[in-house]
């Protein structure tokens, strides 16, 4: 099982490894199947994002005491390379080796959108900070885009 904190299972039986100095261990999140390759907090609620190579995107809340998976996004059709929600719309983005990215409701958890390049897979996601627009790394390069 994947998780969230630690790459293998030695981080994750042994959470007290990362305890020490400034970093301690809140909360250990298990529920994908492969390896986890982003998680993204929300902005503003108690929600966390990840995308794994089990292609899926899963959906977490957390409080003081726990976190725990909210529910699952599934569509894609390869690895789920990068995750982010929308920082002022109740949206997820996803991509994927698949080629696509993919714009989620964050209530529904459907795709709402799916934009594809046939030739490159996508590997990372970033925000601009006041405009409604998001960059999409490919294999050749980005692409800009506006939800």
């Amino acid at each position: 099982m994947g998780g969230l904190v630690g790459g293998d299972d030695h981080h994750t039986r042994n959470p007290e490894l990362f305890s020490t100095g400034d970093a301690t261990v809140r909360h250990v999140l298990e529920g994908h199947d492969r390896g986890v390759n982003w998680a993204a907090f929300h902005p503003t609620l108690p929600l966390i994002i990840s995308g794994s190579d089990d292609r899926q995107v899963k959906l977490w809340r957390m409080n003081e005491s726990k976190a725990w998976e909210v529910d699952s996004c599934r569509g894609h059709y390869n690895n789920v390379s990068c995750v982010m929600f929308h920082p002022r719309q109740e949206l997820i983005l996803s991509n994927s080796e698949d080629k696509s990215i993919r714009v989620w409701d964050m209530a529904k958890r459907i795709c709402l959108h799916n934009f594809r390049r046939d030739h490159d897979r996508f590997w990372v996601l970033a925000a601009h900070p006041t405009l409604n627009l998001f960059a999409a790394g490919h294999d050749s390069g980005m692409v800009i885009f506006k939800v």
